[in-house]
């Protein structure tokens, strides 16, 4: 039975499609602090062109203590797809290679939360969690992964997806880390991106998922990630999480000069 392969949707658009080059960005973005690696359950980092982002999704990786499992959280911007889309075989390409899909975490997760649909059409032009995977094949080239994208708002099923991901991992008994991929405020001044994206990430850093998941909404933040950040964060925390560390932030104006319309990104660590 051939392997299924999603193949690359963004290359040569959102990051290089020369494998030479694309190696050579990231490690530009990774290049080492100095400082100590965090142990990290989850983290929070942006999906943008590498151009304006891929500093601080750098920055989030560079810092962490990589594992070799992940679950890779993200919403869907292009509405394709079931809303809880799962895929638990094959591999997804980048120009660096194959990286594949952890099938044993995945069926423990549909085993957890029944509303997961195994979907891979709705992964198939779907930036947000793509742009990751080439950060980890250089940092971190032995590892699999879950990708799942999530196009639902409900809180019900955010927590429970959230809590199920931290059942799924306690029945694996490896480490995982969950990933959420998200921007943050978009298409504001400068200014006003930066107040909004303050009040989100107060409440990441708090480890509050309802606080976020009320702040995005009663102050209007067009943080696209949400949802991926609110189920990170009750799996964090039901899997001990005891604090956040904001590692870096940034806006697209610091690369444009731009600050009329930006859109913010923010790189935290939930350990």
């Amino acid at each position: 039975m051939p392997v299924e392969i999603r193949e690359p949707a963004v290359a040569g658009r959102f990051y290089p499609g020369d494998p030479g080059q694309l190696r050579a960005d990231i490690l530009s973005y990774t290049a080492s602090t100095g400082e100590p690696k965090l142990h990290a359950i989850g983290c929070v980092v942006p999906h943008a062109g590498y151009m304006y982002s891929g500093h601080v999704a750098g920055a989030v990786y560079e810092r962490l203590e990589l594992p070799q499992r992940y679950i890779i959280l993200c919403p869907n911007h292009t509405g394709a797809g079931h809303p809880l889309a799962l895929m638990k075989d094959g591999a997804w390409r980048t120009p660096l290679g194959d990286a594949p899909i952890d099938r044993k975490l995945a069926d423990l997760l549909l085993a957890a939360f029944p509303l997961l649909n195994v979907d891979s059409y709705a992964h198939r032009a779907e930036h947000a969690l793509e742009v990751q995977l080439p950060f980890l094949q250089v940092l971190d080239s032995d590892f699999q992964f879950v990708p799942i994208v999530i196009g639902t708002a409900r809180l019900d099923v955010l927590t429970a997806l959230g809590e199920s991901i931290a059942k799924a991992i306690e029945d694996l008994g490896d480490r995982v880390m969950v990933i959420a991929s998200s921007d943050m405020n978009h298409y504001e001044n400068d200014a006003n991106t930066r107040v909004k994206d303050r009040l989100a990430i107060n409440r990441l850093l708090a480890l509050d998922p309802l606080g976020l998941y009320e702040v995005v909404h009663q102050r209007d933040i067009s943080m696209c990630g949400y949802g991926p950040a609110v189920a990170m964060l009750i799996a964090a925390r039901r899997l001990g999480a005891s604090g956040a560390e904001l590692i870096k932030y940034a806006t697209s104006g610091d690369i444009s000069g731009d600050r009329d319309m930006v859109v913010g990104y923010a790189g935290v660590a939930v350990l």
